[in-house]
């Protein structure tokens, strides 16, 4: 007997417990929640020292902050294109997320995944502060403060065998969904075709605050103790790993090709050697030779060889390089003129080589027969021209030298140099290289009777100038300048100064803005100096200056 009634009481134990629990979860859902009486509102000065605290949470970010502004009118501007960017959003949710969903179709006996409503609602986010960074990048920083307690109604619908599951991230409440997020907007890089930048990149400076509900079957599942936290914990987390900041949502805007802006990946090494039968030009019968050589897509000032007088058959055996943006497409055009003291220089013969028929770091050497001009097929062109002997190499950068971009170039550089300590510092610190300086432009430049700066770069005896921009303390030049070298330049300098000048002779005609000399040693080390530097003899000027060392 007593058996039996123990053995009653577990069973009634094991079915109550569970119908207990269910029966609570049920009345805890649908029962009707009590009156809500409105609060009772006070004026801010008649708050006491706590509840004054505990509002300076809710007070924007141009209140507290000076760097933010107030950008009501763009808070206007999404308002009144909310239904439209409502609709535009949901179109891109819903193309985005058809491909992942047919994933899952098949697995798990699901048969179909779709929403059956999806709208963002009629409430629209509202940008409670804005700042814009400043960097030495070519590039632009937004860093808006987003706040959005929406009303979504987004119906989710997943027919599993016969069943259908409906999850539902909406109530009958008038806010349902809250969200606080502090995004950076990187527009990069900035290019002269509209919309003006190539791609948009969004990272988070901390973890999103997100609050919604989530009915699944009728019930609200985020009522159920524990699986709130457990499911706001799981998103926080997901979102950090993805998009906090370093990392980063990438969104091209144009097509790379149309906005592509080569840089140097390496040097074309040309020896002129020799030239023979060349085409008689002067009244004697002979000619003064002399070539012009460049690769194409370039706006630098062709090389060019000496003058040999009165050589038909002339030798040179010089030296020259070229800097390489893509060998694939780039090509050598060489031009051999017949130098005159009076006139023009008549030109004898040219000839092309492709930089894509040269293997990297192979000499090649090729002999051209010249011709009048670019059309190789023309029937009419049946003189010789004599011809031509050159040596190519084509020397490409080092891989990791080439990607001298932001902290992702720091943190791959600190990775190798710890890998290979000894070897990497000795190749840094021999071996020839392209030094690049780009001078972006100056602030605060004044001079006592003018100002129509213009910058100018001293390196190893030669001078490079920017162009003069008229009537400004502010210019913007952005021009680079290019010094190829056979070693580092550990111990040297570089000289900029900025200049100004006005037409006329005079005493005044020019005068310097400034000046500055920075060492180079950093410049070798670390790969790139991209910094604003304050200008001696100027009062508040400053110079923006980026400058590259890249290994051969």
């Amino acid at each position: 007997m007593a058996f039996l009634s123990t053995l009653t009481g577990i069973i009634g134990f094991g079915m109550g417990v569970p119908f207990g629990l269910l029966l609570g979860f049920y009345f805890f859902i649908y029962s009707k929640p009590k009156i809500v009486q409105e609060p009772i509102t006070r004026r801010v000065s008649q708050l006491d020292n706590t509840a004054l605290l505990n509002l300076l949470h809710d007070i924007p970010l141009w209140v507290k902050c000076p760097d933010y502004e107030r950008v009501d009118w763009l808070n206007k501007i999404i308002a009144d294109m909310w239904p439209y960017l409502n609709k535009a959003i949901c179109a891109s949710i819903r193309s985005m997320t058809e491909p992942m969903f047919a994933e899952y179709v098949g697995m798990f006996q699901i048969k179909t995944i779709a929403f059956e409503n999806l709208s963002l609602g009629t409430i629209p986010p509202d940008i409670y502060g804005f700042k814009i960074c400043e960097t030495n990048e070519n590039e632009l920083v937004l860093e808006p403060a987003v706040r959005w307690a929406g009303n979504p109604n987004i119906v989710l619908v997943v027919k599993v065998l016969t069943f259908r599951i409906t999850i539902q991230a909406s109530r009958t409440h008038v806010v349902d969904m809250q969200i606080l997020v502090a995004p950076r907007v990187t527009l990069k890089p900035l290019v002269p075709t509209i919309p003006c930048f190539a791609n948009v990149s969004v990272s988070l400076l901390k973890r999103p605050e997100i609050d919604f509900g989530l009915n699944v079957l009728g019930g609200d599942l985020m009522s159920i103790p524990g699986v709130y936290h457990i499911i706001q914990r799981t998103i926080k987390m997901q979102i950090a790993s993805l998009y906090l900041w370093p990392q980063s949502l990438e969104i091209p805007i144009l097509d790379p090709s149309t906005v592509a802006i080569n840089k140097p990946v390496g040097i074309l090494h040309v020896k002129v050697v020799r030239a023979h039968k060349l085409l008689k030009m002067d009244f004697l019968g002979t000619s003064d030779p002399y070539v012009k050589l460049n690769l194409t897509g370039e706006s630098l000032p062709a090389k060019k060889t000496s003058i040999k007088k009165r050589n038909l058959n002339p030798v040179w055996n010089e030296k020259f390089k070229l800097v390489v943006k893509d060998p694939e497409s780039q090509v050598l055009q060489l031009e051999v003129f017949d130098w005159d003291k009076v006139g023009t220089h008549d030109r004898l013969g040219m000839q092309f080589v492709p930089l894509k028929l040269l293997t990297a770091n192979e000499t090649k050497e090729f002999k051209l027969d010249l011709l009048k001009h670019t059309f190789i097929a023309d029937p009419y062109d049946k003189k010789p021209r004599g011809n031509i002997v050159i040596e190519l190499t084509y020397a490409p950068f080092r891989e990791e030298s080439i990607k001298v971009d932001g902290i992702g170039d720091v943190l791959s550089r600190k990775k190798s140099s710890l890998d290979r300590p000894s070897e990497n510092s000795s190749e840094v610190l021999s071996g020839a290289g392209l030094l690049s300086v780009t001078v972006q432009g100056a602030e605060d430049v004044e001079g006592l009777r003018h100002n129509n700066p213009y910058a100018v770069i001293r390196f190893r005896g030669d001078k490079k100038k920017t162009k003069k921009i008229k009537k400004t303390r502010h210019p913007l030049w952005n021009e680079e300048f290019q010094f190829m070298l056979e070693e580092p330049p550990l111990n040297d300098t570089i000289r900029i100064q900025v200049m100004s000048r006005r037409k006329g002779i005079g005493f005044h005609s020019k005068e310097c803005l400034g000046k500055l000399d920075i060492n180079l040693t950093d410049v070798v080390h670390n790969g790139r100096i991209n910094t604003k530097y304050h200008l001696l003899n100027s009062k508040n000027g400053k110079i923006h200056v980026d400058i590259k060392w890249t290994i051969v």
